[in-house]
């Protein structure tokens, strides 16, 4: 194994390990700043690849704004900031299960599609060039898709969250079929008078 293979395995490692303790930990928080590391020891593994206009894509956008944005949901939306019950699900063996079986479907599906290739470094293979190519040429509809798909979910989440944004009961039937109210000082007033 060369020196580029023994870093991009031990960047692997830590991206998984640092990705099991996003989904394992029960601080929110926490789950946070372990996606920022996984997030960090991916765009190394893009350095390492030659790909440094990916790599630092991937610190600006998800290290730099999912993290962000995903930090600024959790205190808008009020969430616990400490341990929660919530995230200690009783599922947890059929969320085992279900992870297990997709590692073994994904790492299955990558050993028969590369078998014994070897890693090879070219250059301008992640240029800003043939990158740009692929996404505004091919991939730009599924891409502007996605944006406007993330942001109505943040909408959503943010309308759900708050209850000062949800409409009343008593908001929700028109004025003109609303009952009225009684006048509460002049029936005291005429009973003690």
């Amino acid at each position: 194994m060369s020196g580029q293979e023994v870093v991009f395995a031990l960047l692997g490692v830590v991206a998984v390990g640092s990705a099991v303790l996003v989904v394992t930990t029960r601080r929110l928080v926490h789950a946070a700043l372990w996606l920022v590391v996984s997030f960090g020891a991916l765009a190394g593994g893009y350095l390492v690849l030659t790909a440094e206009f990916v790599a630092w894509v991937q610190v600006l956008i998800y290290v730099g704004a999912i993290v962000v944005l995903l930090l600024f949901g959790i205190m808008l939306t009020r969430a616990p900031i400490g341990e929660s019950a919530d995230l200690d699900s009783g599922n947890r063996w059929a969320a085992v299960a279900v992870a297990v079986a997709t590692a073994a479907v994904l790492v299955t599906v990558v050993v028969m599609g590369f078998g014994d290739e070897r890693m090879t470094l070219r250059e301008g293979g992640g240029s800003a060039e043939a990158l740009g190519a692929s996404v505004f040429r091919t991939w730009v509809l599924p891409f502007e898709i996605l944006s406007v798909l993330l942001l109505a979910a943040l909408v959503g989440a943010i309308v759900l969250s708050r209850s000062d944004i949800r409409a009343r009961p008593e908001a929700r039937v028109r004025p003109a079929e609303r009952e009225p109210e009684p006048e509460r000082g002049d029936a005291g007033e005429e009973d003690g008078g």
